[in-house]
């Protein structure tokens, strides 16, 4: 009940300060404040599956039920001219299936691997952002989660310092980036490959600096690392435990209809476990175990990314990824290798302009030496079905969003996965799910 009295006040807190904003706010034309407020839950449910054997980290075989709700508030300042603070608090809780284990493309991009059946409130994000103009026009920036209105230079250098997603600054695509409204899979909303550094809520610290134009940009950033394979708390040592990436993006045009690419290279330095040095060891010990073979190790990687407006309401999109695949998964999930494409459809062609149709393939992978780390019976942070028939794992996904209200989305959402944790022996497995999505 404690936790009830909770969570209704904080969605009452967060209702009154959109209200007081309405009120008092500066014009939007130049914000000086805002506040804005999200809230999604989502349930879903997975009927069983045949599978010739299980291991201790296999998706369960037995029908699930999973649900998740996340809320939270996003307040901005304007400090100074070019300077903005943000603070977001948020509550989550979530019951995954099979305890978030099983899968390399998670079903539910809501769903932290800290998440429990009663709400916890955090501090997810506290930055700073600053944007020094130079010249080139202007720029019509709306006011929004974590954005000030007003103009800015359409040539520009912007600094980001502070707690943030390391997604909120690199990998944006308009058809696939936001598990709220669009795909959930985990290998839908950013390159499946990507070890990006994050603790176990998905946030970190850490700065980058943008130099934007209106038909180039260059963004760069270094990040924290969690203390732990996956785990929580933050090491603040970020020149020897960190995650670099660094991404250009340029906009095109194809006779009416224009696009964006985005090219990004990663290199995350931590203290991890090699596949092939927990193989080796597993001579003597038996069961290969990374726990017993960590050690410094950095991993690199690369992935592109694009995104075109096939027509007005038609957009296409695609992204492919990739590491060395010779450490475990630090920070992310257990996808080596991953290929992405799909298409969102808005719903302007049957008159129902708020709503949208998305549908996506997903290919997964792992590198050699993981897939023989799982096969001698290894376990990862996620995957550990005590042997493996290793195919890929293959995911579609596809949703239908409706607008129910001006701020309010009801959306259907179907995932069938083949080789689910890259296991021929083990699946296919289904998700149905219904997410409300509502915004102030």
């Amino acid at each position: 009940m404690f936790h009830s009295l909770r969570i209704h006040a904080c969605g009452a807190l967060a209702v009154f300060l959109v209200c007081a904003q309405s009120l008092f706010a500066a014009d939007e034309a130049d914000e000086t404040w805002n506040f804005k407020f999200q809230t999604t839950g989502i349930v879903q449910h997975k009927p069983g599956f045949s599978a010739l054997y299980s291991g201790p980290n296999s998706l369960v075989t037995n029908r699930e039920y999973s649900r998740s709700i996340t809320a939270t508030l996003f307040a901005g300042v304007r400090l100074w001219a070019g300077g903005e603070l943000y603070i977001n608090p948020e509550m989550a809780l979530g019951v995954p299936f099979s305890e978030l284990k099983g899968l390399g493309g998670f079903n539910n991009g809501e769903m932290a691997r800290t998440s429990g059946a009663d709400p916890t409130f955090y501090r997810a994000r506290t930055f700073l952002r600053q944007t020094w103009g130079f010249g080139g026009g202007s720029e019509t920036v709306a006011s929004d989660a974590n954005q000030l209105a007003g103009t800015v230079d359409a040539k520009r250098v912007v600094l980001t310092a502070g707690t943030v997603s390391v997604l909120d600054i690199f990998d944006h695509n308009k058809y696939t980036r936001e598990p709220r409204r669009a795909f959930l899979n985990w290998a839908l909303f950013t390159y499946g490959a990507w070890d990006f550094p994050a603790d176990a809520r998905g946030y970190t610290s850490g700065a980058a600096l943008e130099y934007i134009t209106p038909d180039w940009a260059l963004r760069a950033g270094r990040f924290m690392q969690p203390k732990e394979s996956n785990g929580l708390p933050l090491d603040s040592r970020i020149m020897s435990s960190y995650g670099d990436a660094i991404e250009a993006e340029h906009s095109y045009r194809l006779g009416m209809q224009g696009g964006r690419v985005r090219a990004l290279i990663f290199r995350n330095q931590a203290v991890m476990g090699s596949f092939s040095d927990a193989v080796g060891r597993s001579a003597v010990t038996g069961v290969p175990d990374l726990t017993q073979v960590r050690t410094a190790h950095a991993k690199i990687g690369v992935g592109i990314n694009i995104e075109h407006d096939l027509s007005k309401d038609v957009g296409l999109f695609a992204r492919v990824s990739g590491h060395d695949g010779k450490t475990e998964t630090y920070a992310f999930t257990e996808i080596d290798r991953s290929i992405a494409a799909g298409a969102v459809i808005k719903g302007e062609r049957w008159r129902r302009g708020g709503d949208e149709v998305g549908i996506a393939v997903v290919a997964n992978g792992l590198s050699p030496s993981h897939r023989d780390y799982l096969a001698r019976g290894g376990q990862g942070f996620f995957l550990g079905d005590g042997r493996l028939n290793y195919r890929s794992e293959q995911i579609f996904e596809t949703y239908y969003s409706v607008k129910a209200a001006r701020n309010l989305w009801f959306t259907l959402d179907y995932q069938h996965i083949r080789n689910p944790g890259y296991n021929a022996d083990r699946g296919p497995a289904n998700f149905f799910g219904l997410r409300v999505h509502a915004e102030l």
